[in-house]
């Protein structure tokens, strides 16, 4: 599921964004900031502060993921199923620990949201399909031109 391609796009996404639905069906999508794989068949996002989220996933554990590189405009979305991990519950160290290693622990894990990815999808720019002979590198100098950012030498 979360193979080595999937596995580099996470590592290099800034945010997520987490799809949760209520009890009513109404959906949300909340930014996420730290996350990681644990595994091939593990996604885990640090609950910082996300009640919305974590009230969804109490009442429907079904999510939807999605993170990009916003530069070349491909990534992934993963479908799964969360849990909610408090920091009392065993493994709640290992896990917040993988997350903790991407930014220090500044940030306050209030508990962990762990999704069981069981369907994983590739997420491309429009424009790959509409100009076949398009490259990651002429989307990135078009991203960069956009967005008016220079690489760093």
């Amino acid at each position: 599921m979360i193979n080595s391609d999937v596995k580099k796009y996470i590592d290099k996404s800034v945010l997520c964004w987490l799809a949760t639905v209520n009890e009513l069906n109404e959906p949300n999508v909340s930014p996420k900031e730290v996350f990681t794989y644990d595994g091939e068949h593990s996604l885990l996002i640090a609950n910082i502060a996300s009640p919305l989220s974590i009230k969804n996933i109490r009442e429907n554990p079904n999510v939807c993921v999605s993170f990009i590189d916003v530069f070349i405009q491909k990534g992934f979305k993963l479908k799964g199923t969360a849990r909610v991990i408090e920091k009392k519950d065993p493994g709640f160290g290992n896990k917040a620990k993988l997350l903790t290693d991407l930014f220090t622990d500044n940030f306050p894990i209030k508990s962990i949201i762990e999704i069981t990815v069981i369907r994983v999808d590739k997420i491309m720019a429009p424009s790959y399909f509409l100009y076949p002979d398009k490259t990651e590198q002429s989307q990135i100098e078009s991203a960069m031109k956009t967005y008016k950012v220079k690489p760093i030498d």
